[in-house]
């Protein structure tokens, strides 16, 4: 069942489809998420906000990751909007994370509800007025049900709690999105030392140190990588992590690592490793923000080399500039991102980890 509204909200008129019992936007979608016991709905508010709703309707208790809920929009890309058309670029935290824990998980029981307003400014650019449609998304790595169930599909891949489109007519020159739009768009801070080529801010001489050699490390990766696709191989390397071969993808992979080594070359203190990040996971940066990378605490318990190390985390953040390679986080993880290029190598090219791994090349491939 679907209905619209058609309201005005101060200098924002909101054209919104409220949903029920919706997966996706086609029937093709719908019928592709029939098992999916998380229904989504999502309402317009007015400036640039949204109320997202998404509800357990089965029998048994839900295990979702904290980061894949509409609460932590600000640091995963919940959503698919575009403006008259034309898709917009996430701009908030783009993150490396490992294995959640146990306190990463929101329990959802049979029938409950989570839910939370979003201001899609503070992550998109809003501020041109114009007709927006939003789609709220959000793939289910890792979620599971009571009963021990993946909420995967027969192929592996994730199931995605996925909300029907609404439409949105956005004044551009609301304060309430000039205002939020500015926090993360703002240029990196200043300050900071150069050691060795690169900027280090709140960093400890050990620290320094251990980020200093994985900026080495990869530098090597990135070399090695951009060397591997200019020379027009398509090995089992290239196949693992990126899928079938194609001319046009392939050409793709190249020139995200041309652009990956050119960035990570820079040697006049352009890249920036803040040490500021309290946080589980290995690293984020804000894609709009090149090119500080902010390392976190599971990034200085990791190797140097190898995989999910500190170099190839480095890659992994690099591939996220939108100046790079602009890449997402659709999967995490070796064996998730061996199975998105086998099932979709057109977001196999889009996912960091990806670029990680055939970076990394742990075990070695040819």
């Amino acid at each position: 069942m679907k209905f619209n509204v058609l309201t005005t909200i101060g200098a924002t008129t909101v054209l919104a489809a409220a949903v029920s019992s919706v997966f996706a936007s086609t029937d093709a979608a719908s019928r592709f998420e029939r098992n999916n016991p998380l229904r989504v709905s999502v309402m317009a508010l007015g400036g640039g906000q949204v109320e997202v709703t998404v509800t357990n309707t089965s029998r048994k208790t839900a295990r979702i990751p904290n980061w894949q809920l509409p609460s932590a929009a600000a640091e995963s890309n919940l959503f698919a909007v575009s403006r008259d058309g034309e898709a917009l670029r996430f701009e908030g935290r783009m993150i490396k994370r490992g294995v959640p824990s146990a306190t990463d998980y929101t329990i959802l029981r049979p029938g409950r509800s989570h839910r939370a307003v979003v201001d899609l400014g503070a992550m998109y650019d809003l501020s041109q007025t114009g007709d927006y449609t939003v789609t709220f998304a959000a793939p289910l790595q890792w979620a599971s049900m009571s009963d021990g169930k993946q909420l995967r599909h027969a192929n592996g891949r994730a199931m995605v709690a996925q909300g029907a489109p609404i439409r949105l007519w956005v004044d551009g020159s609301s304060a309430k999105i000039a205002g939020a739009q500015a926090i993360n768009r703002a240029k990196p801070s200043a300050g900071g030392s150069v050691v060795g080529g690169v900027t280090y801010k709140g960093c400890s001489s050990t620290q320094i140190s251990g980020a200093g050699n994985a900026v080495t490390a990869a530098r090597n990766y990135s070399e090695n990588a951009k060397g591997y696709l200019t020379a027009g191989t398509a090995g089992p390397r290239y196949t693992t992590w990126f899928g079938a071969y194609t001319s046009s993808r392939y050409s793709t992979a190249k020139q995200h690592f041309a652009n990956i080594d050119t960035a990570m070359d820079q040697s006049g203190g352009q890249i920036t490793i803040n040490c500021g990040c309290n946080q589980n996971y290995y690293a984020y940066v804000y894609p709009t923000r090149p090119y500080e990378i902010f390392v976190c605490k599971a990034f200085w318990s990791a190797n140097n080399t190898g995989t999910d190390s500190r170099a190839g985390t480095l890659i992994h953040e690099m591939s996220h500039f939108n100046v790079v390679a602009g890449t997402d986080d659709h999967a995490y993880g070796q064996s998730a991102a061996k199975n998105l290029a086998l099932t979709d190598p057109a977001r196999a090219l889009d996912n960091a980890d990806n670029h990680e791994y055939f970076a990394e090349n742990t075990p070695s491939q040819n």
